[in-house]
C-alpha cells in the first residue's frame, strides 16, 4: 500500500528496532540513504542498523564512521533504493517477505513491501530520505548531510546526468551549508581510481564497438578478463558511462560477465531514448536514461541479442 511521507514519519515514531536494507553491489545512493536514515533514527533514540549483502567498499567508510553500533532484534524492516527483492542479494534475501516499508525512486519498483513510497521524479532516493527526515523533525547534522550529499552526487553522476533537477542542487547546496566537503567527496567518488580499475578500463576500451552509424557503442569485460585482477565491485563504478561519452552516441552499453554465461548489462541513453524500455525486453528496468538487465549466453550471443533490440530504437 502506498503511504505518504508524513504518514511514514508517524509510523517510524511509533516503532523501534529498525533494520535498514540496502541493495547488493551497493552504490552511494543506497548507502547514503540508509545511513542518513539510520543516523536520524538513532537521534530519535531508536535502535537502527544498516545491512548490506555485500562488503561495503572502503571509499564509503566515512558515511558510517560515527554511527553507533547497536545489537537488537529487529521489529521493523525498511528497504531503501531497492527496486525488487532479488536486488537484496544472497545474504539478505531471507528478508524478502518481511519488508515493512520500501522507500525508492525507481519507476519500476515491484512494490514488494507492506507499505511503500516511490517517487520516480526524485533523482536519488537520498532526496526522499532528506524530505522524510524533515518530516521526522530531526535536526540535520554533518553525519546526515554527508550521507545525503553522497547519495545525490553519485546517482546524478556528479550532477551531470539527465535526472539532475533544481531540487537536487538545492538539497546538495543545503548539505554543503551544513559543512559537507563536496570537493573531497566528489574527488573520492569520481576522480580517484585504483590501478586495477585503470587496467580494467584499458581492456574495456579495447573492446569498444560501434553500431547503427555510431549511435550505439558497446564495451565489455569477460569473466576471464576480470579474474586476471584482484577486483572489488567499486572498481566497476563509472564503466556504464564510458560508451556514452563518445560524441554522437545515443545508446551506451557496458556488458560485464558475472559468471560464465551470465552477463550484467548496463544501458545509458540520451534523453530521446528510454533505457528502461530496452532493458524491459530482458526483464530488467530502471530509469529513462539509466537502466540494467541480465542477459544469458556467450558474449557474442549477448551482443547480438542487444543489438537486435536496439535496432528498434535507433535502426
Amino acid at each position: 500500500m502506498h503511504i505518504e511521507l508524513k504518514d511514514i514519519a508517524k509510523v517510524l515514531k511509533e516503532n523501534d528496532n529498525f533494520y535498514i536494507l540496502t541493495h547488493k553491489s551497493p552504490d552511494g545512493d543506497t548507502l547514503g540513504s540508509a545511513f542518513a536514515l539510520c543516523f536520524a533514527l538513532q537521534k530519535m533514540n531508536k535502535n537502527a542498523k544498516v545491512l548490506c549483502s555485500d562488503v561495503i567498499p572502503a571509499k564509503y567508510s566515512f558515511l558510517y564512521e560515527n554511527l553507533k553500533l547497536q545489537n537488537f532484534k529487529p521489529e521493523y524492516i525498511i528497504s531503501v533504493d531497492v527496486a525488487e527483492t532479488q536486488l537484496l542479494g544472497d545474504n539478505l534475501i531471507c528478508y524478502k517477505d518481511k519488508v515493512d516499508l520500501a522507500i525508492d525512486h525507481h519507476l519500476l519498483n515491484q512494490k514488494f513491501a507492506k507499505l511503500w513510497y516511490i517517487d520516480s521524479k526524485s533523482a536519488a532516493t537520498a532526496e526522499i530520505i532528506y524530505e522524510l527526515i524533515k518530516n521526522l523533525k530531526v535536526s540535520l547534522d554533518l553525519n546526515i548531510a554527508n550521507c545525503i550529499y553522497t547519495g545525490i552526487s553519485t546517482d546524478t553522476g556528479c550532477f551531470k546526468n539527465a535526472n539532475t533537477s533544481a531540487q537536487s542542487h538545492r538539497i546538495a547546496a543545503s548539505m554543503i551549508d551544513l559543512g559537507v566537503d563536496n570537493f573531497k567527496i566528489d574527488k573520492i567518488m569520481f576522480d580517484t581510481k585504483s590501478k586495477t580499475k585503470l587496467n580494467l578500463e584499458k581492456i574495456a576500451l579495447d573492446s569498444l564497438e560501434f553500431y547503427y552509424d555510431d549511435k550505439c557503442a558497446i564495451i565489455s569485460l569477460t569473466n576471464e578478463e576480470i579474474n586476471k585482477f584482484n577486483v572489488c565491485e567499486s572498481d566497476f563504478d563509472g564503466f556504464s558511462a564510458i560508451p556514452r561519452q563518445v560524441e554522437g552516441v545515443l545508446i551506451g552499453i557496458f556488458i560485464k560477465e558475472v559468471v560464465p554465461g551470465e552477463f550484467k548489462v548496463s544501458v545509458r541513453t540520451d534523453e530521446s531514448i528510454d533505457a528502461s524500455k530496452i532493458c524491459a525486453y530482458f526483464n530488467g528496468g530502471g530509469h529513462r536514461c539509466a537502466a540494467g538487465c541480465t542477459v544469458y549466453g556467450t558474449l557474442f550471443e549477448v551482443k547480438n541479442k542487444l543489438v537486435n533490440i536496439i535496432k528498434r530504437f535507433v535502426g
